[in-house]
């Protein structure tokens, strides 16, 4: 199993140091989150300061941008990391999209797949010289002139993942992309009984194997070497939990566990920004079911049992423990 952690949000002096220290510690990758700052600038610090770290967005939102701006970016990127860059994507929700990106936003899933089409479309006259004729429902592109193609590369484009909670997203996350960004309001139950299934079917339908496409996971886990680190790591689980627990696009997870009737009340507190409120209504049974909750000498074999042949790589820093002790979480769960 591939491990990996997260790098700070914004492009800073910390990047350097902190992509060498996970490379030093044995990670397998870094993400960058598109949070209040822009991801790609993380990362070409983070590449910049390392040899070997696999690099990602997790996530870059898809919608915000056009196919020809990110395909530029995500291709430049994936050059100047010698291929260690891959590109995960996200629709965020409406809301955000039309209010915040001032950007059209339906038929998200459709969207998405031709997103990623179109993408393709434009690395393949980039790299392969193909005549750029791309024409589709919501993008376009049919003019590259030679002053606007980049140069070739021996790297090629990136691997993009596409960040997947409901059926129709996950079947274009395997379909047209190469793999899925598992949400992290997501209980290895839904990992089961849901997502897997979909994911063999999907599979199933354009002929790829399992192995033509990667599940990365980002976990929550609850742990400390400390009753103050420990009650900490909990309540900010508690108050992530809630945060993807009020989506509406979210709700399937908590019905399945029989929770869907606290959705509705977790988006109302929200509306109202009653964020502490609703991490409270999320209860010892929904913290287990969402996170690893663990003593620190524990958590790798839970994380091992939970979820060794379902996901290829999950995202977990080992921060609750000190830094001298992560090499060794990370070896053990790398074994998995």
């Amino acid at each position: 199993m591939k491990v990996d952690a997260e790098l700070p949000f914004k492009a800073s002096s910390k990047v350097a140091d902190v992509a060498r220290t996970l490379e030093e510690t044995g990670f397998d990758g870094a993400a960058a989150i598109e949070t209040g700052h822009d991801p790609f600038l993380t990362l070409m610090l983070a590449a910049e300061h390392s040899t070997r770290l696999g690099l990602h967005t997790a996530i870059a939102v898809a919608f915000a941008r056009s196919p020809m701006t990110l395909a530029s970016t995500a291709y430049d990127l994936n050059g100047f990391a010698q291929g260690r860059f891959t590109l995960g994507l996200g629709s965020q929700i409406k809301a955000h999209i039309e209010k915040r990106f001032s950007m059209p936003y339906s038929h998200p899933a459709a969207r998405m797949r031709e997103f990623i089409e179109a993408l393709h479309a434009i690395w393949a006259n980039w790299q392969e010289g193909t005549r750029l004729d791309f024409r589709g429902q919501f993008y376009n592109h049919t003019l590259m002139t030679p002053v606007f193609t980049p140069e070739r590369h021996e790297y090629g484009p990136p691997r993009v993942l596409v960040a997947a909670v409901g059926p129709l997203m996950t079947e274009v996350a395997v379909e047209a992309g190469d793999g899925v960004l598992v949400h992290p309001l997501t209980s290895e139950r839904y990992l089961r009984e849901v997502t897997l299934p979909i994911v063999a079917k999907s599979l199933a339908k354009v002929g790829k194997t399992r192995a033509d496409v990667q599940l990365a996971y980002p976990v929550f886990v609850v742990s400390g070497d400390t009753e103050e680190t420990f009650a900490k790591t909990a309540r900010a689980t508690r108050e992530r939990i809630a945060f993807y627990g009020s989506t509406p696009a979210y709700r399937g997870v908590l019905d399945l566990h029989g929770w869907g009737d606290l959705q509705p009340e977790l988006n109302l507190l929200s509306k109202q920004g009653r964020w502490k409120e609703m991490g409270d209504l999320i209860g010892d049974d929904m913290l287990d079911a969402f996170a690893v909750v663990a003593e620190p000498d524990q958590v790798v074999a839970k994380l091992r049992q939970r979820y060794t042949g379902l996901v290829d790589r999950v995202a977990v820093g080992f921060n609750f423990v000190a830094r001298d002790k992560r090499k060794e979480l990370v070896r053990a769960l790398q074994a998995a």
